[in-house]
């Protein structure tokens, strides 16, 4: 993955999701050519800027550890619904 081809690939497919999408690391992964390269997907959200790395969760609807409730503010205002779960996490409600 450190010819280029990777992260080209995950910016296309975050390039090419809209206002409302969510997609999670590993689709992102799957969707860019690179089944299995979720951790890989996240360490590229979280060391690039301008990318719509909101649009992006955990297979379990986790938001950003670092920042939920900002995550989650972005979500909503895409139209997303997102909830505490029992220990008080927030995390997306899927549709």
């Amino acid at each position: 993955m450190t010819d280029g081809r990777f992260e080209t690939e995950v910016l296309r497919v975050l390039a090419d999701t809209e206002p409302g999408d969510v997609l999670t690391y590993g689709e992102v992964a799957a969707e860019a050519g690179f089944p299995g390269a979720a951790r890989a997907v996240g360490n590229l959200l979280r060391t690039s800027e301008g990318l719509v790395w909101w649009r992006v969760v955990a297979a379990s609807g986790r938001l950003n550890p670092s920042d939920p409730a900002g995550h989650a503010e972005l979500l909503r205002s895409e139209g997303h619904r997102v909830e505490p779960n029992r220990s008080g996490e927030l995390r997306i409600v899927r549709r």
